[in-house]
């Protein structure tokens, strides 16, 4: 993702990390009593991997997110099944988040071991509805969408040339699921997991709290070194993801104790649970009062890149810019203190109030 503007590069002392290394792919450390951190590897060049979690469950395993299909996740797995987890069956599958990197293997790892995956209804059904675009032509409102914001035609051929490739880093989802809804509690090896679900970065995005061990799952909600994606999409362009974010944020601190170990889905394992949320909602509103200020002369979504991010733009990540570009305009909008206006040539310019 692009590098924010606000983003330091070091860390805020409140924040303590009680690791000194990370597992290897297909190795597993215990970071509390029945609780394993894994690490598996992602193709990507800026971010290259994912932590997931195994819990002890009745002899055998809760796995909580899977990595993205590539046959890199899967030797992973198998090292991992070889090794460290052998002991006993996998009970099921828990994914936090649709976006493929968390529920990329669940299909494959359902099917393996004859389990069931359990996820929030929302994250499922829309996972669901991206695979369906698989190997579709672009539709007509997504060219819209970034014609509005700015984009010119080598852009919009880029993004022609690339859509529907969320279904090849998904192998086939299971058809049926157990959904899991906000403040449920789950019984994992006779312990409770408390459902805490998030919004902005994913439609219902779920974390798991474990008051008895003081841990708490956080996924991509909550990352101590980078700031998770919140974007607006052609699916829906009026969407208010930011506000959903921040208000999500702030209830996590309400429901969260500040004594957790937090096991986030990028990084590493910390301690400073309600500092990163202070941290992270500031960060927010510093940028979207930088965004606001840009608006004196009206400004394309494109226009707020340098309000908003420290590098240039390229390509390969203007797709992920402009949806966070549009989610702190919106956010504005929403706010009272931002207009948008589209002129003649459907491009969309946002203003002050």
């Amino acid at each position: 993702m692009p590098e924010r503007a606000t983003e330091s590069t070091a860390v805020s002392a409140a924040l303590t990390f009680p690791f000194a290394s990370s597992p290897a792919p297909g190795e597993a450390l215990e970071v509390g009593p029945g609780v394993r951190w894994l690490r598996m590897r992602l193709p990507m060049a800026g971010l290259n991997h994912i932590n997931l979690w195994a819990l002890e469950d009745q002899g055998g395993w809760t796995l909580v997110d899977t990595g993205m299909h590539t046959a890199d996740t899967a030797a992973d797995w198998h090292s991992a099944f070889a090794g460290p987890l052998s002991r006993g069956p996998v009970q099921r599958v828990i994914c936090t988040h649709m976006h493929p990197d968390h529920i990329g293997m669940a299909g494959w790892l359902t099917r393996q071991h004859n389990c069931r995956l359990w996820t929030t209804r929302l994250e499922y059904v829309t996972c669901r509805m991206l695979v369906a675009d698989t190997g579709r032509e672009a539709p007509l409102d997504g060219v819209r969408f970034y014609r509005g914001a700015g984009w010119d035609d080598e852009a919009l051929e880029h993004y022609k040339a690339r859509f529907g490739s969320f279904g090849k880093a998904v192998y086939t989802l299971p058809d049926s699921y157990r959904r899991v809804i906000d403040g449920e509690e789950l019984e994992i090896d006779e312990r409770p997991w408390r459902a805490v679900v998030g919004r902005g970065h994913s439609p219902e995005h779920l974390c798991l709290h474990c008051p008895e061990l003081k841990v708490l799952i956080s996924g991509d909600q909550v990352l101590p070194r980078i700031t998770s994606n919140v974007s607006v999409f052609p699916t829906e362009p009026d969407a208010n993801p930011l506000s959903e974010w921040l208000e999500s944020l702030a209830s996590i601190k309400r429901q969260v104790p500040d004594d957790v170990l937090v096991l986030p889905s990028h990084n590493e394992p910390f301690r400073g649970l309600h500092a990163r949320l202070d941290a992270l909602i500031e960060g927010h509103e510093e940028r979207l009062a930088r965004v606001r200020e840009e608006l004196a002369q009206p400004k394309r979504a494109i226009d707020v890149f340098s309000a908003l991010f420290r590098r240039r733009v390229g390509v390969e990540m203007l797709g992920m810019a402009t949806g966070e570009s549009i989610a702190h305009l919106n956010c504005l909008i929403g706010r009272g203190v931002a207009a948008r206006d589209v002129d003649a040539a459907g491009v969309a310019w946002y203003r002050r109030l």
